[in-house]
């Protein structure tokens, strides 16, 4: 029979369950990080609690994009001085910002929420793909408007861009892809910021 911990309180114990459920953190980590938040004051404590519930209860996701947002339209799609007849398509936010921290791009984005993975039962209904459809339908001059696939490169992320390549064939944009200074199978998250920014200001011209 596995070994398990006794603990001298169940409000303790409450919370180790509770901190071992984020990813990376076993349970003597959490136990770890429960009494670490014991020993500080009740105000410092009282903030953390209070920032993750206003941000689980308050952010959203921005209606152009699908990016976190404090608003209803994000920063990134409200800011006017940024092309918006670019569209960087990413798989997560955590995306985004590793792609804004190079500097090198200053479009627009669209966040799938995820990549077509039918060994994970993720199909294409479950990505927030019909409102990147409307929204590059809804360009004013698509010939001179530019989709980039900046998804990871492996086959997931490649039968992916396909995909949206098919959807979006009708429009009349030009497509291109991050070009593979990135090796096959990174993902964007894990790419560090030089050359992420080398793949995006030598993207290439999509081709299925």
């Amino acid at each position: 029979m596995a070994y398990k911990e006794k603990y001298p309180s169940e409000l303790l114990s409450d919370a180790v369950e509770a901190i071992g459920t984020l990813p990376g953190v076993g349970r003597r980590s959490a136990l770890r990080l429960a009494l670490h938040l014991l020993r500080q004051p009740q105000e410092n404590v009282h903030h953390f609690t209070e920032a993750i519930n206003r941000l689980r209860d308050d952010v959203r996701y921005c209606k152009e994009c699908r990016m976190i947002s404090d608003e209803e339209i994000c920063s990134f799609c409200s800011d006017r001085s940024r092309d918006h007849s670019a569209i960087c398509v990413v798989e997560s936010v955590r995306d985004v910002m590793s792609i804004e921290n190079t500097g090198q791009y200053h479009g627009v984005y669209h966040v799938l929420g995820g990549i077509i993975s039918p060994i994970a039962g993720i199909g294409p209904s479950d990505l927030s793909i019909p409102e990147l459809v409307r929204r590059v339908e809804a360009l004013e001059n698509p010939a001179d408007a530019e989709v980039i696939f900046a998804l990871s490169g492996d086959v997931e992320g490649e039968s992916t861009a396909f995909y949206l390549y098919r959807k979006l064939s009708h429009t009349g944009v030009r497509f291109s892809a991050l070009a593979r200074g990135l090796g096959f199978g990174d993902d964007l998250e894990y790419a560090d910021e030089l050359t992420l920014g080398r793949s995006i200001t030598a993207r290439q011209e999509f081709k299925p």
